[in-house]
């Protein structure tokens, strides 16, 4: 593993340790947890653009669409 410096305001901080005392969590654990969840909504979210102009072109246009067709 790495070790990662990272500076955040005063009252993130604040509430990070009561998260970490209510979960019974190192900070560590829940920052790891937290840009892994981060990191993949991106990769979703970046996909998903990539993928858009091929669904258009097929009819999906709505999340809606999308679940109508795999119902």
């Amino acid at each position: 593993m790495t070790t990662m410096t990272i500076r955040i305001p005063e009252g993130l901080r604040k509430d990070l340790e009561k998260l970490c005392k209510r979960q019974h969590r190192s900070s560590s654990d829940v920052v790891r947890e937290s840009l892994r969840k981060y990191l993949a909504l991106e990769q979703a979210s970046q996909l998903r653009e990539k993928l858009r102009p091929h669904a258009e072109a097929t009819g999906f246009l709505t999340d809606e669409d999308v679940f109508k067709a795999v119902s």
